[in-house]
């Protein structure tokens, strides 16, 4: 993340001093797409022509799309054919990736060093699509709720399974991958009408699948397979192509982290050799995080425990716990962050509201009410503990597709306009020790009391139901002091009492962010964000 942003720590805030370092400002991610971006080749551009005003608003980092060559130009990346090609050889049917060439990921990469902003790749190594050839090999059908189960003796199938790379050819890498790199797939092109059975490959180059519960997750007796070509880490040439590309990778582009796909699905004891070469090669430092998506905390603690914490998770039970909480009449605030991993393990949590998989039409949806996303983002960004990444889609609208306009260009639904203050507001005054006032089921509130240099505090509450509010204690040095909503849905002045409390007030199924009314900052909030970024897609 670099010195000038801090993630969250759950230590509790100790006594500051005048000759400690400066409080270093807070990081915060965005998720830089959605699942129905337009695919014109134009998404880099429209993410650098943004770079200055996140960076004002106080995003620290952008997880990026996967910005490999997928199978086809329009693809979102998750069905990777070429590790080694970032949109600068013509294979798949152009040379631009959906997202844009090699160029201009690279020149996203200087902006974002420009402005203090760093870049996540989304690393798609489970498995690979699109494959040059087929080529025979040995393979047994599993079944496909207990993968460890065979359902038939063992027989030769055509499996598309032989990776050239004619466009690349040799350049970045040499390696060409075959039958023996993988241990399953899905496709017979022998027996076609049984697509979608599972295939295990056999054979003495191929160990068969990853060991469960100790290298691949247990669900459905063994997650090894998921989709795809599933990639063998039990083979030493795939070992060594996958950590030369990771090493290529960090040298290539200016990267500070990586978001893993699918961790579940593929070998940890191989994620354990890519993170200590990443950490030996290029220094520690680097910011990684694995997409295990399961509402099971027992699971995701378990996990970070075997990869010695040196890795975050993405919250899955609070996206579960938000959607409960939204869809549910006067559901109990109080405990929308219990069973959590923010709750469990804070350091290790990266929380969110709605991310790609989640979103309306995909397979994880979790559905969250509108009126409930302020709310969220609040929950999130203006406390103490995890570190958020805000959805590109709610910060500049979702482009999903109708039956009326299968292929959307500009956004289908409008943008959660509140969240760009919600930003400023963690930006300048969610810092130092939080008092939690959770003691009503439908309004909690808490306050942020700031640091030894940034001082200035701020208060929250918020309400599923009716209008709340809260009295609250903000200090004494306070008293007097005049306070107002910087999200501007309330309009009132709070004047802090002679004692160092005051009464906040929300209004219904809203939230309030209550701060000095001569706080260092307060001038930002007049600045009108550009939620308009599909006004950035006139150059490909």
């Amino acid at each position: 993340m670099g010195d000038n942003f801090q993630l969250p720590s759950p230590a509790p805030a100790q006594a500051q001093e005048p000759q400690q370092n400066p409080t270093p400002q807070n990081a915060t991610l965005l998720q830089a797409f959605e699942w129905y971006t337009p695919p014109d080749h134009a998404h880099f551009l429209r993410l650098s022509s943004q770079i200055p005003q996140l960076s004002q608003h106080g995003i620290s980092s952008l997880w990026i799309p996967p910005s490999c060559r997928a199978t086809s130009p329009q693809s979102n990346g998750y069905d990777i054919y070429d590790l080694y090609d970032l949109g600068e050889f013509d294979q798949k049917g152009s040379v631009a990736t959906k997202w844009g060439t090699k160029a201009q990921l690279l020149e996203l990469a200087r902006k974002g060093k420009e402005y203090g902003v760093g870049l996540y790749w989304d690393a798609v190594l489970n498995h690979r699509f699109g494959a040059d050839h087929r080529e025979r090999c040995k393979a047994v059908e599993v079944d496909a709720n207990d993968r460890r189960v065979r359902v038939s003796g063992e027989y030769e199938i055509d499996a598309w399974v032989g990776f050239d790379f004619p466009g690349r050819g040799d350049q970045e890498s040499t390696m060409k991958y075959h039958w023996y790199h993988f241990s399953g797939v899905d496709f017979n092109a022998d027996d076609p009408g049984k697509a979608g059975t599972i295939y295990q490959i056999l054979g003495e180059q191929s160990q068969g699948w990853a060991k469960s519960p100790e290298d691949v997750d247990g669900e459905k007796g063994n997650y090894d397979y998921l989709m795809g070509c599933d990639v063998d880490y039990s083979h030493p040439e795939v070992v060594d192509d996958v950590l030369n590309w990771g090493r290529w990778l960090a040298k290539e582009v200016s990267i500070k982290g990586i978001r893993f796909d699918a961790v579940k699905h593929f070998s940890e004891s191989f994620l354990k050799k890519f993170v200590k070469m990443l950490d030996g090669e290029f220094g520690e430092g680097w910011f990684l995080v694995g997409e295990f998506w399961k509402d099971s905390l027992q699971s995701m603690t378990d996990y970070l425990d075997r990869m010695d914490h040196k890795f975050s998770l993405f919250d899955a039970p609070l996206v579960y716990n938000f959607g409960e909480i939204s869809t549910s009449v006067s559901a109990d605030l109080r405990k929308v962050f219990d069973d959590t991993l923010v709750q469990k393990a804070p350091v290790c949590a990266v929380t969110l509201v709605q991310n790609h998989d989640t979103q309306p039409l995909q397979a994880l949806h979790v559905p969250i009410t509108p009126w409930f996303l302020p709310l969220g983002y609040a929950l999130i960004l203006i406390r103490e503990a995890g570190y958020p990444c805000i959805f590109y889609g709610d910060l500049y609208g979702l482009c999903t597709p109708t039956s009326d306009n299968p292929s959307p260009t500009r956004p289908t639904s409008g943008p959660v306009t509140i969240i760009p203050k919600l930003l400023l507001a963690r930006k300048l005054y969610a810092y130092g020790p939080q008092t939690d006032y959770f003691d009503y089921p439908t309004c909690i509130g808490w306050v942020r009391h700031g640091t030894w240099d940034k001082k200035d505090k701020c208060a929250v509450v918020m309400s599923n139901a009716g209008e709340g509010w809260k009295w609250m204690f903000v200090g004494v040095e306070c008293a007097g002091q005049q306070w107002t909503d910087v999200l501007e849905w309330r309009k009132e002045v709070v004047t802090i009492g002679e004692n160092g409390w005051a009464e906040f007030r929300c209004g219904g199924c809203s939230v309030s962010v209550w701060v000095w009314e001569g706080a260092k900052g307060r001038d930002e909030f007049e600045t009108q964000f550009d939620f308009d970024i599909y006004a950035a897609s006139t150059a490909k």
